[in-house]
């Protein structure tokens, strides 16, 4: 199994670039769930401010859930972005001697370590379960998990910046993923 992103859905968009406004507003406008011109042109403005302005606030009201699949060796920098949130996932716990190890692994993970692997799994499955520890604990860091997420468009602004040059190709996977999500290069990026 390689990395991937699929089911998503991005919800707050227009509201959220409607309420940029709101700093410079006396009265609350009625929102008619369509933003105009100048809402897209300012929430654009905005977007692009420098992380950590503050400026950029309203993209915390766009709200992105997605099925994410992914190594645990990057799910591992996954968990240090604190509004990442895993509204649930699969279960090495539960589910670990039930799972195909080679078709659950990316494929840069060493033939030989599968083997063993399996042979430990086997093993396990056979009702020596006195070997929980050894194979949770040899479990390869290129096993894939799936699980659903939970974030918003400050976030991945973050995400982006911090990983678009990362040495990991997933994570150049996620950051084309980001470019594609609706207005994110317009609000995000400062393009056009």
């Amino acid at each position: 199994m390689e990395f991937k992103i699929e089911k998503t859905e991005v919800h707050g968009l227009i509201k959220s670039m409607i309420a940029s406004g709101n700093a410079m507003r006396t009265v609350m406008e009625d929102n008619t769930g369509k933003a105009n011109v100048k809402d897209i042109d300012r929430a654009k403005k905005l977007g692009a401010t420098k992380s950590g302005e503050g400026h950029d606030n309203f993209l915390n009201g766009i709200i992105v859930q997605f099925d994410l699949y992914a190594p645990l060796y990057m799910w591992k920098q996954i968990q240090r972005y604190h509004w990442m949130d895993f509204i649930s996932s699969q279960s090495t716990m539960h589910r670990l001697a039930k799972f195909d190890i080679k078709t659950q692994c990316v494929s840069d993970v060493d033939e030989l370590i599968l083997e063993r692997y399996q042979e430990l799994l086997d093993y396990y499955n056979e009702g020596h379960h006195e070997i929980w520890r050894k194979l949770v604990a040899s479990l390869p860091s290129g096993f894939v998990l799936g699980a659903t997420m939970t974030t918003n468009y400050r976030q991945l602004k973050t995400i982006y910046f911090q990983r678009k040059n990362h040495r990991l190709s997933e994570w150049h996977i996620f950051c084309t993923w980001c470019e594609e999500l609706p207005y994110f290069k317009e609000l995000v990026l400062g393009e056009k």
